[in-house]
């Protein structure tokens, strides 16, 4: 897939799948908008990508702020024009029992990994309906399965994925694809990031590395579907099995989560 002259924005794309699916972008010609809070790493993905000989541009965003947005769009409009892919993909996991989460809690959970999508999607739609271009969300296979002691994870992957359903017959009529992407275990620093957002990194991962799929594999993945313009990609072996026998024998996942006691990862302890 050769995609020179298109232009892509990606938000959290400091690190993890956000980092990844901008550099794969970027390796196919495309040129790259890299949003996210952390801008000194910004700086050092773009000028890998410069030395390669590849346009791209780091702006400062935190998708809880509707007005960095607006200001990111404008400006990548300014430079290229045109925007014909943007992936949703600023996130993070709250984990913890219900009796011990807050309301607040859950509602940080969801002004980032639900309303922060939404907000990327109002920025960028004008855009993306004059490109007919394709709207990528990243959700989680914990979109369909829920674990213990991960509830408002869950519950904002759940929700995005309702969403996509839903806005996808919206906008196929203005020439907009939707793309819901579902990754499993990915090696990215996620579950070393605390309820607060807060990367800890002496936090030790505790997904064993033979079950994880390395952050580029799933890049890969993500830009194949979304220049194809796929409904949805579940991303990695196991994933697909769980969202498969989930969906299949409910019951039965059920059981197995309560006799084998398995339960979603704990917040990663401060520093």
């Amino acid at each position: 897939m050769d995609l020179t002259q298109k232009n892509v924005i990606v938000t959290g794309a400091s690190s993890g799948i956000g980092r990844a699916v901008a550099l794969e972008f970027s390796r196919r010609g495309a040129r790259v908008a890299l949003l996210a809070r952390r801008t000194e790493r910004l700086e050092e993905i773009v000028a890998q990508m410069k030395s390669s000989g590849r346009d791209a541009m780091a702006l400062t965003a935190d998708v809880t702020r509707e007005q960095d947005l607006v200001r990111a769009v404008r400006e990548v409009l300014q430079r290229w024009g045109s925007v014909d892919f943007v992936v949703a993909n600023a996130g993070f996991g709250v984990a913890g029992k219900f009796e011990n989460l807050k309301d607040a809690d859950y509602e940080r959970q969801f002004e980032t990994n639900i309303y922060g999508v939404l907000r990327t999607l109002r920025a960028t739609l004008p855009a993306l309906k004059e490109s007919k271009g394709v709207f990528g969300v990243v959700g989680s296979v914990m979109g369909y399965v829920s674990l213990p002691g991960q509830s408002p994870y869950g519950m904002s992957k759940f929700a995005v994925r309702a969403f996509c359903d839903s806005i996808r017959g919206e906008l196929a009529a203005e020439g907009v694809s939707v793309v819901h992407i579902a990754p499993g275990f990915i090696s990215t620093e996620i579950r070393q990031v605390d309820n607060f957002g807060k990367h800890q990194p002496h936090a030790l991962d505790p997904i064993p590395g033979w079950l994880s799929l390395s952050s580029q594999g799933a890049a890969r993945q993500i830009v194949r579907a979304m220049a194809k313009r796929r409904r949805e990609v579940v991303i990695t072996k196991l994933g697909k099995a769980v969202v498969k026998v989930a969906g299949w024998f409910p019951g039965l996942f059920s059981w197995a989560i309560l006799t084998l006691k398995i339960s979603g990862r704990r917040e990663p302890e401060k520093a």
